[in-house]
C-alpha cells in the first residue's frame, strides 16, 4: 500500500506560479511512476505529468509542457509540480497518482488539491 498526500494548492493570479507537493508513504519501494493528473468542473480527468520513480525520465501533457516541471525530492520520498505562467484553464483540482510495480495503470492516489487561476 502507497499512501499519498497532495498540498499546495491555492489561488493564484493568470501569469502566477505554484508549486505541488505529493507525499508518499507506506511501500515507497514499490512504486514505479508518479504522475499528476487534473480534472476541471464538467470535465474528465485528465494526464498532467509523470516521472519514472527511480529515474529522472518525465513526459508531459501537450499543454502544460514547457511550463510544468515534475520533479522528486530524493530525501523526503516526495514528488513536485512546479506550475509556472497559469491561466484559467488550468484551473481544476489536481490528484497526485502512484503506478506500482507490475500494476498495469495508476493503482494508488490522493485526495486532490484545488487549484484556482482567477484575477
Amino acid at each position: 500500500q502507497v499512501q499519498l498526500v497532495e498540498t499546495g494548492g491555492g489561488l493564484v493570479q493568470p501569469g502566477g506560479s505554484l508549486t505541488l507537493t505529493c507525499a508518499a508513504s507506506g511501500s515507497t519501494n514499490s512504486i514505479y511512476h508518479m504522475g499528476w493528473f487534473r480534472q476541471a468542473p464538467g470535465k474528465e480527468r485528465e494526464f498532467v505529468a509523470r516521472f519514472v520513480w527511480s529515474t529522472t525520465v518525465t513526459n508531459y501533457a501537450d499543454s502544460v509542457r514547457g511550463r510544468f516541471t515534475i520533479a522528486r525530492d530524493y530525501d523526503k520520498n516526495t514528488g513536485l509540480l512546479h506550475m509556472n505562467n497559469l491561466t484559467p484553464g488550468d484551473t481544476a483540482i489536481y490528484y497526485c497518482a502512484v503506478r506500482s510495480t507490475g500494476a498495469s495503470e495508476f493503482d494508488y492516489w490522493g485526495q486532490g488539491t484545488q487549484v484556482t487561476v482567477s484575477s
